[in-house]
């Protein structure tokens, strides 16, 4: 059982309800249901996560390596849930997720392999020289901010995932680490 209650429409203020659904799964989800009980904050966290999507500089694909390589080094299987079949949408195909979350980069290519190896970085915090100077070759910097924030929001939301003990919404099995 969550540790803070899952707010239905009813709850929230008129203006926030729809921000309980997810705009790509057209349903609540637990992550926003627990936010949902401080309307301002989920409102505040919708609009940086939406940024974090529209505005980071990259594509869909590099979006979703990054998200999933968050997760799996805070090891937050909700998020990892959520972001298997989004993952699988943008084209990334099953031997490249297990890779991610078993921590076996063979079936990424060098560049991806240099991409998660950074967002671990982020994620760890322990980017040095050389692991900055690994990213700088393949991204300019708008991009390099796009990435360390899109993990650093998606950390935050992890820790929150956490602390509120969430579990994945009824109806779902866990995709696993290695969901093939």
């Amino acid at each position: 059982m969550a540790r803070v209650p899952y707010v239905e429409a009813a709850d929230v203020p008129d203006e926030h309800e729809a921000l309980l659904e997810s705009a790509l799964q057209g349903k609540p989800l637990n992550v926003y249901r627990s936010i949902g009980n401080n309307p301002a904050v989920l409102a505040g966290m919708r609009s940086f996560l939406r940024s974090l999507w529209n505005d980071s500089g990259l594509t869909d694909r590099e979006r979703e390596l990054v998200i999933l390589a968050t997760a799996a080094t805070i090891d937050s299987r909700y998020e990892w849930h959520q972001h298997v079949n989004i993952a699988r949408d943008v084209g990334i195909d099953d031997a490249v997720i297990a890779g991610i979350g078993t921590g076996d980069p063979t079936a990424l290519d060098r560049d991806e392999r240099t991409l998660v190896a950074y967002v671990r970085a982020v994620v760890e915090e322990s980017v040095d020289a050389v692991t900055h100077e690994s990213i700088a070759a393949l991204y300019d910097d708008d991009e390099i901010v796009g990435i360390a924030a899109t993990a650093g929001g998606y950390a935050a939301l992890g820790a929150l995932i956490r602390a509120f003990d969430l579990e994945l919404e009824s109806g779902t099995t866990f995709h696993g680490w290695d969901p093939r």
